[in-house]
């Protein structure tokens, strides 16, 4: 927005206020539109996840970019106004009060001029020809990337991407590490290093709960809560040899001193005989005096190694249970994370597929060109698969904190394409190799300064202490940088192959576009802090 109401103001009269506001919305609001309506959409397609902590996530980030695009263009838009004028008055620019201007107060220095009376120079800002990085890219990369041998190459090189992507997906490995919660220097660390190191053989020592009051004195109930539990020491995940049940040892206790257990008040009364021996199993038991509200179990899982043992584990204790006729409930703490497996592809999918269909509407809304569109919607879905093939190379494991980074960077991934592909689409030139070469002299430098400086912000976080900022680094910088080149290279050659396919009639639109860029390399339509002042 500032930049270019900068723009406008070196080409227009300064005293029409309007007449520069309203060309600094013309120039500034559809970017800004089409990078919130992505980013907010793939939030809000965030909160349709099973996962609490996500929905929170997405909800407020997506609401806060809604207030933010509310801000942007209509109270941000009366602070310049109001700024303008104040420099047109020359009032200082903290105090707002008047200031004397010297004559020869524009040989001063410009740090003098900015204290003193709130500008920088008094002498109005020439406007600046094109920059070096659009003749660069018009001159030099763009007719190197039009030639027929390096077009070849950069189909060789898009297959060994997809191919490399695709073969990564299949190796995706899905849960969470618990010791990826914490910070590298926790204790917690070491604890689970010794516990993968001497105990890996052990899994959870999971608590089968009968969740009812059922009449334990029933020797037919008693049968029916042991065939339970013997077919659930049957699952290949459990080592039966250390289950552990109050109620076997109290069976056998009494068969071993010939008390008849059948009996409600014999077997009540009884009871505090057995806590005695084993006092643990007092806490195994909800009773009150004449009956039992609930009580447990706890048997042993075995060769749980993986996130899929961990999931199939999880499947076949519950399938178990609810065929049970006896009212079972088995729990792990762990099995909250064990939840995440059995939903986390699933929810991955549906929120990458929706979200990518929604940018789609947005492309067809405000780039109402089906060519156009249609090579967005490859560019999102390719940059997907192989942010999802290659993070299994950088051992970023399919979770819900990289469900959420995946989701947002969906919004960042439509960017670097879209524009590209409507300056190809709109031009005016005659051949398709001319066509990409200005597409890429207009839009090249902005989607690589862009690019650029979305991984400088976030190049910090991979010196973190803390796997979720690493993940959201690692994440970040394979969406920016397959979304680069993307928009860079692969884009621009496969347009060219297409020939005059999808040519725009509406010939004016590129001369505009031209000269926009060209004469305001400042306010590019895709320049990420358009978006975001």
């Amino acid at each position: 927005m500032i930049a270019c109401w900068e723009q406008s103001s070196r080409r227009k009269d300064k005293s029409n206020v309007k007449s520069l506001l309203a060309e600094t919305y013309a120039e500034a609001a559809l970017s800004v539109t089409i990078t919130t309506l992505t980013d907010v959409l793939a939030f809000f397609v965030g909160t349709w996840t099973a996962f609490p902590s996500v929905r929170s996530f997405c909800l407020y980030t997506g609401t806060a970019f809604v207030f933010c695009y509310i801000y942007t263009m209509t109270f941000f838009g009366g602070i310049i106004v109001l700024n303008h004028k104040r420099e047109q008055g020359n009032r200082h620019w903290l105090t707002c009060m008047p200031v004397g201007v010297d004559e020869d107060q524009a040989e001063k220095s410009c740090w003098y001029n900015v204290c003193c009376i709130g500008n920088c120079s008094r002498q109005s800002p020439q406007p600046e020809g094109e920059h070096p990085m659009s003749i660069f890219f018009r001159k030099y990369y763009g007719p190197f990337f039009t030639n027929k041998w390096v077009k070849l190459l950069v189909v060789l090189l898009y297959g060994a991407y997809l191919g490399g992507s695709i073969y990564g997906c299949t190796q995706i490995r899905e849960g969470i590490d618990l010791r990826n919660l914490a910070s590298d220097d926790s204790y917690v660390i070491p604890y689970y290093d010794d516990d993968s190191k001497y105990f890996s053989m052990y899994g959870p020592r999971v608590m089968v709960v009968i969740t009812k009051s059922v009449d334990y004195w029933n020797e037919t109930v008693r049968l029916g809560i042991e065939n339970c539990i013997g077919k659930l020491e049957n699952i290949s995940y459990v080592d039966k040899n250390y289950s552990e049940s109050w109620l076997r040892v109290y069976t056998l206790s009494a068969q071993s001193a010939s008390i008849d257990i059948n009996n409600k008040t014999v077997f009540i009364s009884h009871l505090p005989e057995l806590f005695k021996i084993v006092p643990s199993f007092e806490w195994d038991v909800n009773r009150t005096q004449d009956t039992i509200e609930a009580s447990r179990f706890f048997i042993q899982t075995a060769n749980v190694t993986s996130a899929v043992d961990e999931k199939n584990l999880l499947n076949e204790l519950r399938e178990t249970t609810r065929q049970c006729s006896i009212p079972l409930m088995v729990y792990h703490p762990a099995f909250i994370y064990y939840d995440q497996y059995l939903v986390i592809v699933q929810n991955t999918v549906q929120n990458v597929v929706v979200a990518a269909g929604a940018m789609l509407v947005v492309s067809l809304w405000l780039i109402p060109n089906p060519l156009c569109c249609l090579w967005v919607t490859f560019a999102i879905a390719s940059v997907i698969v192989g942010v999802a093939g290659f993070m299994t190379f950088w051992s970023v494991n399919l979770d819900s904190i990289s469900m959420i980074n995946l989701v947002i960077c969906i919004g960042f991934s439509v960017d670097f394409s879209a524009h590209i592909s409507y300056a190809f689409v709109t031009s005016t030139e005659s051949s398709a190799n001319k066509r990409a070469v200005e597409a890429l002299s207009l839009l090249g430098y902005p989607v690589f300064q862009g690019a650029v400086s979305t991984i400088l912000g976030v190049v910090v976080l991979a010196a973190a202490k803390t796997y979720i900022f690493r993940t959201f680094f690692k994440i970040m910088f394979l969406v920016i940088l397959f979304g680069a080149l993307h928009g860079l290279v692969f884009i621009p050659v496969f347009l060219t192959f297409f020939g005059n396919c999808g040519r725009s009639p509406h010939t004016t639109k590129s001369k505009n576009l031209e000269l926009r860029f060209r004469n305001d390399k400042d306010c590019p339509v895709e320049e990420p802090s358009l978006s975001k002042n």
